[in-house]
């Protein structure tokens, strides 16, 4: 892993910005090559933050940062939706190699100014896609290419989470379809969920701009917040793949999240937070886990050489991003009837059924409106 010096800069420490610290020192700690030499905050890092970044220079914004110097630099964005592209563009412009959360924009439009400032630059951008790190991907790929469950179907997607209201209080943008006049998108499917969507497209291999259609998206929200916070698409990639989604944040029970491919003599079921797969056909059922590779590392090795191949490069979350406009485009999530559990900032919504109807989409390929739902019956 060691290599020649690159220096990184975290823009953004708080919130998310903390994984990612956490990832930059860990990998400092066994390639000291890579070092940390800034953060870019507007609010100062305190309390805890402040002993861990002792000794690292604080500036207010990305634009107070010198250019790079002789050694690579890599800037790993952290910072809310709506703000990605620009502070992307600029980082790219100032000479660095870039990490960049999910969803890498919150318009197909802006994600065309980033794909255009990768390409004016020659530099990296890697989008913070980290199922798409596990080797268990090309396993899929691989299993459908042996022909071990047959021709596919489809690829059903299976969401359900719990989120109570201090998750959509913790920001001004959460929750959020639009701030300010600018879209933030901030939906189940587009942001908690979004690794299961660009994970499915990535196996498919169908993750350009212009590789999907046919897009169909349901939003429902039981919380008071703009977005959706359970939501089901359907889509046709460019292999003739159905691709559905069904995701929730108001789950009766949590539980792992899953792809699952169909084949006309078997499935593949995928639990990409474990980096596990299952194969069942008639004459098999297997199990096996799979390692990961770290984005963060997998750029610094891009910064040391052109040649070295990107696991989530940016021009390839273009067809997510399609999907996301899909999104962003729909009309607002129609409001349901949930019950509330706990109160205060610990208070959540539960939909009845959900959890079984987050199944039935990603078995069936169906959307939450084509299985008789009580809470879907009753939208006009």
């Amino acid at each position: 892993m060691k290599g020649s010096a690159v220096e990184v800069v975290l823009v953004g420490v708080h919130g998310f910005g903390r994984h990612q610290l956490r990832a930059i020192l860990d990998l400092a700690a066994v390639d000291p090559e890579v070092r940390l030499v800034a953060v870019c905050d507007p609010r100062p890092p305190g309390g805890d933050l402040a002993e861990v970044l002792a000794g690292v220079p604080h500036h207010a914004a990305l634009g107070d940062l010198p250019p790079p110097g002789a050694r690579p630099r890599v800037t790993v964005i952290a910072t809310p939706l709506h703000t990605h592209v620009d502070l992307g563009v600029a980082a790219l412009r100032s000479g660095s190699h870039v990490l960049l959360e999910k969803p890498p924009a919150s318009t197909l439009a802006d994600f065309g100014r980033l794909v255009a400032a990768v390409e004016e630059t020659g530099l990296a951008c890697q989008v913070g896609f980290q199922s798409l790190g596990s080797a268990a991907v090309a396993a899929v790929r691989d299993l459908i290419a042996a022909d071990a469950i047959g021709p596919v179907r489809g690829i059903g997607i299976a969401g359900a989470w719990q989120r109570d209201a201090s998750y959509f209080s913790r920001t001004t943008w959460s929750g959020r379809r639009v701030l300010d006049g600018v879209a933030v998108v901030d939906g189940a499917l587009t942001n908690p969920f979004a690794h299961s969507l660009a994970t499915a497209l990535a196996i498919d291999g169908s993750t350009r701009v212009g590789e999907v259609g046919d897009i169909e998206v349901e939003l429902y929200r039981a919380n008071a917040i703009e977005s959706d916070d359970t939501s089901a698409v359907r889509l046709r990639t460019k292999n003739g793949a159905t691709i559905v989604a069904a995701v929730t944040l108001c789950a009766e029970q949590v539980a792992s999240p899953y792809l699952v491919v169909h084949g006309e003599r078997g499935a593949i079921t995928f639990h990409y937070k474990e980096s596990r797969i299952r194969l069942r056909t008639a004459e098999r059922d297997e199990t096996t886990e799979f390692p990961e590779t770290g984005l963060l590392g997998d750029l610094v090795a891009r910064a040391r050489s052109a040649e070295h191949r990107l696991i989530a490069p940016a021009e390839e979350t273009g067809a997510f991003t399609e999907v996301l406009e899909a999104v962003r485009l729909a009309p607002e999530p129609a409001v349901v009837a949930a019950r509330p559990v706990g109160s205060g900032d610990t208070l959540r919504h539960v939909l009845p059924g959900v959890d079984d109807a987050v199944r039935r989409c990603a078995d069936e390929l169906l959307l939450f409106s084509e299985l008789g739902l009580e809470w879907t019956c009753s939208q006009p």
